[in-house]
C-alpha cells in the first residue's frame, strides 16, 4: 500500500486488513486547542456500513469516508480495489491539506467560530 504521498499533516492512525484510519493533526484536536471529537479522519473501509442490527459491513467493495465530527460526514467514495482505495484516500488528504475540499458545505449547522479556527489551522483565512 502507497502512502508515500500522503500530506505530512495526516497520521495513519490505525491499519488492519479490512481499514485504514487517517487522522489530521493529532497533535491539535487535544481538547485544549481543538475539540478532540472535531478530528478530522478518512476512513478506508472494506463493506459499507449498515443500519441494520448485528451487521457491520456489507460487500467487497471498498469506501472512503471524510469526516469532521461523528455526525458530519462527506458522502464515501467507492473502489472495486484496495490499492484504489488507498490512492483515493491520499488523494482525498491531499485536497483537504491544499485547501479545495470545502468541509463547511458538510455542515447542516453552521458553527462558525469553530470552522473560523479550522480554516486558520489549515492555511485558508
Amino acid at each position: 500500500m502507497d502512502l508515500s504521498g500522503l500530506p505530512e499533516d495526516w497520521t495513519v492512525w490505525n491499519e488492519t486488513d479490512d481499514k485504514l484510519i487517517l487522522a489530521y493533526r493529532p497533535d491539535v484536536f487535544d481538547s485544549k486547542q481543538f475539540p478532540a471529537p472535531c478530528l478530522p479522519t478518512i476512513y478506508l473501509t472494506r463493506g459499507k456500513r449498515t443500519r441494520r442490527p448485528g451487521a457491520d459491513r456489507t460487500g467487497e467493495r471498498w469506501y472512503v469516508t471524510f469526516y469532521l465530527e461523528p455526525d458530519v460526514e462527506r458522502d464515501a467514495d467507492s473502489y472495486e480495489r484496495r490499492d484504489a482505495a488507498v490512492e483515493g484516500a491520499v488523494d482525498l488528504a491531499t485536497r483537504f491539506a491544499d485547501g479545495e475540499l470545502d468541509y463547511r458545505s458538510l455542515y447542516q449547522v453552521p458553527r462558525e467560530a469553530y470552522l473560523d479556527k479550522l480554516d486558520e489551522l489549515t492555511g485558508r483565512s
